[in-house]
């Protein structure tokens, strides 16, 4: 008796892991938590760019400090913003979004950065996608 109460719930359960909406749920979910956290810790560290030149100069005039020092706030925003995908990601996937159309703003207004803008629209939707799937698996769990 107590096997067939097993079997009965673990049937939902295979059946939603299965699902590829939850799966592209999830994938997303993955990346967009685990991204932006290496990518805010890089902020740190410069191993993969230089992340200043890819501060607008107009920003860099209008924030306090270096492009160096902006982009260690950058990077805790980034922390913040994976950490928050991990977390509750119906409101993490807008959150992202809404930080990669900063992004995108920023990159638009430096000559020669318009194909990273292009790139960053593309991840914008994915995070869209992220959000919109939060929303349609939030008792999935």
């Amino acid at each position: 008796m107590a096997s067939e109460t097993t079997t009965t719930s673990a049937a939902p359960r295979r059946r939603v892991l299965t699902d590829p909406g939850y799966q592209a749920f999830v994938i997303l979910r993955v990346g967009f938590t685990v991204a932006p956290i290496l990518f805010g810790l890089d902020k740190f560290a410069d191993l993969l760019v230089d992340w200043p030149a890819y501060l607008a100069p107009w920003i860099d005039n209008v924030v306090p400090g270096s492009a160096q020092a902006a982009m260690y706030a950058v990077g805790v925003i980034e922390i913040l913003a994976g950490v928050t995908v991990a977390l509750a990601p119906r409101f993490g996937g807008w959150l992202v979004a809404g930080w990669l159309a900063g992004i995108i703003v920023n990159l638009l207004t430096i000559p020669g950065h318009y194909d990273i803008a292009l790139r960053d629209f593309g991840l914008l939707l994915g995070a869209v996608a992220l959000a919109r799937l939060a929303e349609r698996y939030r008792t999935a769990r």
